[in-house]
């Protein structure tokens, strides 16, 4: 069995949208691209580079996969990218043929629910989602997410692309680890707990 493991930026506010560049996704008129360089530091450096330092494979929606493949198959080799160079990349995409140009990638055809869960019975390393915010949705109403390791900015972007839709199951979840850098991001790792529990302070 191989775990599915949620990597992902976000706002206070719950934005994901292009953490990376202003020119990632301008989508929507999203004007804060990039927001996440500025609080780049040694903590949240070392905390990514555990997440991809051992083997992975990714899983990815196909607007992910576009803003990846076009940097990383060409970056210097001291920018970071073999691990997601050397991984097979299974891509969630609504064309039934799309070009799919970046090396070891693989269309996910027919239910991504059904073809994710295949991969998960496989023997192989740990599948990766990074980006990929509607995919995401789908992957958690389907109960397949084993894991987020979220990098949480402590920053209000005031709209955008959110990691989680309106509309989704409602679902708890438990703290494995939790650490702060120097700049205030929290990088936390969490894994599905269940329904959400409900009380009332009146009762107490």
């Amino acid at each position: 069995m191989r775990e599915l493991v949620v990597v992902n930026s976000i706002s206070l506010d719950g934005v994901t949208q292009a953490p990376g560049t202003p020119e990632e996704d301008g989508s929507g008129g999203f004007a804060h691209g990039g927001w996440l360089v500025p609080l780049w530091d040694d903590d949240l450096g070392a905390f990514l580079g555990e997440t991809m330092g051992k083997p992975f494979d990714l899983v990815l929606g196909r607007r992910t996969y576009d803003t990846l493949a076009a940097y990383w198959p060409s970056a210097p080799e001291e920018a970071g990218g073999k691990p997601l160079n050397d991984a097979v990349k299974y891509v969630a995409s609504r064309r039934a043929a799309p070009d799919l140009p970046w090396q070891r990638s693989v269309l996910l055809s027919g239910d991504v629910t059904e073809a994710v869960a295949r991969l998960k019975r496989e023997d192989g390393p740990e599948l990766q989602v990074h980006g990929s915010a509607d995919l995401v949705g789908t992957l958690w109403g389907a109960g397949l997410i084993d894991r987020f390791r979220l990098v949480i900015a402590p920053l209000v972007l005031g709209g955008g692309k959110r990691l989680f839709a309106d509309g989704l199951p409602a679902g708890a979840l438990r703290l494995v680890s939790s650490a702060t850098s120097t700049k205030g991001v929290t990088m936390a790792t969490y894994e599905p707990a269940g329904e959400v529990a409900t009380g009332s302070f009146a009762e107490s």
